[in-house]
Formats: structure tokens, C-alpha cells, sequence
């Protein structure tokens, strides 16, 4: 996942060039009014508020897309591309560092919170008693070192596609879900990897370099070329966020902002026509959810975040009433590895403990089980944010740990006794 992105601002004011001196003058005989104070200079380096905004936004959506399904949210707010993005503009202003230094600082935030959740859901697949070396295609030591991925996401982790039963405390597709949201972290660990590579390629050829991971989207993921397996679906995953990887060094380069809005605007738009033309004509198992067709997802992504890119205002504070939601934008931008890792079985665990509304007295009549019926996901929905809290509460601090800082049971940028902390 991303850190909190450094502030961006292109706009100059009036006083940056010197003045130069002129001829003496004598000094007028009234008393001079007293010279108004120098603005104060913006601080370099403090969080782009608006940028951890989008990133709380796209956690949220990720969420309740994933407990309610509906399809229509990856045309809405299309988070992943979203959250590539704002990874790629930290990944630019990081850069200006050597290179290896900054992948393997990224590589130790990245992985610690993913070793915790691996021992967990590796534990709970063990004691359920699967066997990764049967009822596979591999090799019982490949199937062994394929294990290597819960620790070093460069490849698929294997899981069983059903484990325990039905009538289990979680239901028996329980691991396929729990590690369906790994190959983020796979994805942003080969960006990571390549961004030297790519940032290089950007400065020199920064359209050619924009416009590639379209171009091989529309390669690999129109159908034009298959790929088999895993190696396909890394390969249409990087093409796919790839555009909106490199709009994030756009963004911190600054090219963005040297293009008129208008301009911008308007491409995107036909860039976004022409994706959801693609997906009507491409609708897959779920109509239309963008997750299934690669070439309308790569396209609405990227005009999507050239958009809130190019209207960026580099908040340095929350305006209006954005501001009360200042701790919780805060908290989930510091633990925000924590609540995608965690959040898929977080909502699978809420099903046992409704469950359990079913045999309190007052719920035995056919009336009051039709109610939580029709109702189950919306009490889902209030149930998983709490449970999501505890998670943080109990594992998060291993970001700190990950960042090299003293560990923090809840981040939300106020320190003890009320003070807020800045970023």
C-alpha cells in the first residue's frame, strides 16, 4: 500500500524574484506605515491532505464493493487505479534518493504486515487440514516453494479453493477470499521494482511512457494476445494500473499541471467514452463490473485519475466540513496495508456472529426472520467497521514497527493530551 504523499503545489506567487535597488531618495517627512509581513513560505514536505483523502475514499470503496458486490461501483470510483496512482506519485518524489535505498525501504513497510497476516490465514488453512502438495498441477516441491509468496509476493500464493464446510464457523470458500486481495501487493511490488526503470523512461519520453501500459493493455487484455496462468493475470494486472502508475509520476513531475485543464478534461473524457464503450460491448459474469474487463478498466482508470489529478489542490489541511473527518482520514492512512490485508476476512467473520441473532427469543417468528433477512448486509456493513477498528488496534502497530517508529495503538494523528500531530 501507499504512504502518505508529500505535498505538490506548481503555482508560484509574486515573490520569489529579488527587487532590485534603485536611486536614493530622501526620506519623505511624514512617517512611514509599517512594511506588512512576508507571507509565510508553504512547508515542504508536509501530507497532501486532498491526496489522503482519495486514499481514504478508495479504502472505503474497496470495502463495501467487496460486501455488497455491486458492479456499479468500480465505474464510480475506480479505487485501485486510484490507489496505484497515488503509490506512483510517492514512488517519483521518493526517487530522488538512490534507488535501491528506497525499494528496499518500501520493500520493509510492505512486507512485516504482510508476514502477519500470512501466519494467520497459513495457520488457519493448516489446522483445517490442508495439504498444498495434493490436489495440484505442481510438483510437491513447487507446490512447497510456491508457500514463498506469503512471504515475497512476487507470484500467486496457492490456497485451497475449498477448506472445512459449509456449516463451519467460515464458510468453506473462506481462503479464496481471504487471499483474493494479495495481488495488489504482488502488483505494487513489481512496480516498486520497476519504477527506477520506468521514472527514467518518464523523464525522457514522458508521453511514450504514459501512454505504453495502454497500449499493452490493449494488447493482452482486449484478447488480441493470451497469456496462460499467473503469468497472464501479473501481466494484464501491471498493463492495466501501469497508466495510472506513471500518471502519478506525472503528477509529482509536474507535467500534468502544464497542461490546460480544458485540454485535460476533455481527452480524459473520450478516453472514459471509449472505455465504457469497450465494456458494453465486453460485459462479463458480473454485467458491469470494470474488475473483468481489463481494457475498459485500464481506460476509465486512467481519465479518471487524470481528472482528480489535475484538479488536485494540495490541501495542507482538510477545508469545510471535510475537516471532522480529519482522524479517521488520518488513521486510515496510516494503517491503510492493515485494513486491505484484513478486510475480506473481517466481513466473512461478521456472518457467524449474526448468525447468532437467529436464535435470540425474540427472533423465532417468521416476521423478525424476514426482517434480518432482508437486511443481513446492511448489518454486515455496520458490523465489519468496528471489528476493521480492533483489527487495527491489535496488528496494526506492526506498520510501525515496518516504518521504523515507535508502535501506535491508534494513529489518528492526535497525540496525548489533545495536540494534533501534523504529518
Amino acid at each position: 500500500m501507499t504512504q502518505g504523499t508529500p505535498q505538490q503545489s506548481y503555482e508560484y506567487g509574486a515573490y520569489g524574484a529579488a527587487q532590485q535597488p534603485g536611486p536614493a531618495v530622501p526620506a519623505p517627512a511624514t512617517e512611514p506605515a509599517p512594511a506588512e509581513p512576508a507571507p509565510k513560505p508553504k512547508k515542504p514536505g508536509g501530507r497532501d491532505r486532498y491526496l489522503d483523502l482519495l486514499r481514504s475514499i478508495a479504502l472505503v470503496r474497496v470495502v463495501v464493493y467487496h460486501l455488497f458486490g455491486w458492479a456499479w461501483l468500480t465505474v464510480l470510483f475506480p479505487s485501485m487505479g486510484v490507489m496505484f496512482a497515488l503509490a506512483g506519485s510517492l514512488m517519483a518524489r521518493s526517487l530522488n534518493r538512490p534507488a535501491w535505498g528506497v525499494i528496499r525501504g518500501r520493500l520493509r513497510r510492505l512486507l512485516p504486515p504482510l508476514w502477519a497476516f500470512s501466519a494467520v490465514i497459513l495457520t488457519l488453512m493448516f489446522v483445517g487440514g490442508w495439504n498444498p502438495t495434493k490436489n495440484t498441477d505442481d510438483g510437491p516441491l513447487w507446490a512447497l516453494l510456491k508457500l514463498f509468496n506469503y512471504i515475497v509476493p512476487i507470484g500467486a500464493p496457492p490456497y485451497p479453493w475449498s477448506i472445512g464446510s459449509k456449516s463451519g464457523v467460515l464458510e468453506d470458500t473462506w481462503a479464496v477470499q481471504a487471499a483474493g486481495p494479495l495481488w495488489y501487493l504482488r502488483a505494487y511490488l513489481w512496480f516498486v521494482v520497476a519504477s527506477p526503470l520506468l521514472l527514467w523512461a518518464f523523464r525522457r519520453m514522458p508521453w511514450a511512457t504514459l501512454l505504453a501500459p495502454l497500449a499493452l493493455t490493449a494488447v493482452v487484455g482486449s484478447g488480441l494476445v493470451k497469456i496462460p496462468g499467473e503469468t497472464g493475470n501479473a501481466v494484464t494486472d501491471f498493463a492495466v494500473y501501469g497508466g495510472c502508475w506513471v500518471l502519478g509520476f506525472a503528477h509529482h513531475e509536474g507535467l500534468l499541471a502544464k497542461i490546460p485543464r480544458y485540454v485535460a478534461v476533455s481527452l480524459s473524457s473520450l478516453v472514459m467514452a471509449f472505455g465504457l464503450w469497450w465494456a458494453s460491448n465486453h460485459l462479463g459474469p458480473d454485467g458491469w463490473d470494470l474488475n473483468d474487463i481489463p481494457l475498459a478498466q485500464a481506460t476509465w482508470s486512467f481519465g479518471f485519475v487524470v481528472i482528480l489529478l489535475i484538479y488536485s489542490p494540495s490541501w495542507q489541511e482538510l477545508p469545510g466540513g471535510l475537516a471532522k473527518w480529519d482522524k479517521l482520514i488520518t488513521l486510515s492512512n496510516n494503517r491503510a496495508v492493515t485494513i486491505y490485508l484484513w478486510h475480506n476476512m473481517l466481513i466473512m467473520a461478521t456472518v457467524p456472529l449474526l448468525d447468532n441473532l437467529y436464535k435470540l427469543p425474540f427472533m423465532q417468528g417468521e416476521q423478525a426472520t424476514s426482517a434480518l433477512d432482508s437486511t443481513y448486509q446492511i448489518w454486515m456493513f455496520f458490523l465489519v467497521w468496528p471489528m476493521i477498528g480492533l483489527t487495527i488496534m491489535a496488528v496494526g502497530w506492526v506498520e510501525d514497527l515496518a516504518a521504523k517508529r515507535s508502535p501506535r495503538l491508534w494513529p489518528n494523528g492526535v497525540q496525548r493530551g489533545g495536540a494534533r500531530r501534523r504529518g
